[in-house]
């Protein structure tokens, strides 16, 4: 007589179960912070001793994958976040020359005289301030009444943004697949061909939300 052939119990499919509280709230909290799932499990609710592997779990829920691409789309949509915005931006910021920000002489020009790129690409700033005393109005015992000071900012230096990593972070927080795509380049395509091809797809794409 043939030994009886153990039955294998197969995991039902969770795709069609609706998500709990706690794991819409992951999904909510991970595009805040796709760089770190344990956070963003904790963020949720999750205990911090059993959300990284909370996290690593729910990862692989495709009801989770969903959820999450779900948000993604519907923040790009709103910020008007796409692929071609990135490389826009990654090329501006490679562009970044110093002598837009410098006088002749060496000395930094006043920030309103800088570039946008400029004003929004950059890490960090150090100004100083400096107070000196302008004039007084005294009283007719002599005493001072009122001071008036001048005050004046100088800037003494500028942090430049990490442009590979700035990018990189940005195309990850968003999931525009920037750099996962892949291209076939002829060699009469060069990378002025494809950012005049970006830019009028963001063009477009802009008009057609208006």
């Amino acid at each position: 007589m043939m030994p009886a052939t153990p039955k294998t119990h197969k995991r039902k499919s969770t795709q069609y179960k609706p998500l709990t509280a706690m794991m819409e709230a992951y999904c909510q909290s991970y595009i805040k912070t796709p760089e770190n799932q344990t956070q963003a499990a904790i963020n949720a609710g999750f205990s911090p001793n059993t959300a990284a592997v909370k996290a690593s779990n729910m990862m692989r829920d495709e009801r989770i994958q969903k959820r999450i691409a779900e948000l993604m789309e519907e923040r790009n949509k709103r910020m008007r976040v796409s692929a071609d915005y990135v490389l826009l931006r990654l090329v501006e910021i490679d562009q970044m020359d110093v002598l837009d920000i410098l006088n002749d002489d060496g000395g930094m020009k006043p920030i309103a005289e800088w570039p946008k790129v400029w004003r929004t690409s950059l890490s960090a700033m150090d100004i100083a301030t400096i107070k000196t005393t302008q004039a007084s109005l005294q009283k007719e015992n002599g005493e001072a009444d009122l001071s008036v000071e001048d005050v004046e900012h100088i800037l003494k230096k500028v942090k430049w943004p990490d442009k590979v990593k700035n990018l990189e972070l940005i195309g990850k927080h968003v999931d525009v697949n920037a750099f996962k795509e892949r291209l076939e380049v002829s060699g009469t395509v060069t990378i002025a061909d494809r950012m005049a091809a970006a830019r009028r797809r963001v063009k477009e794409q802009a008009g057609g939300e208006e």
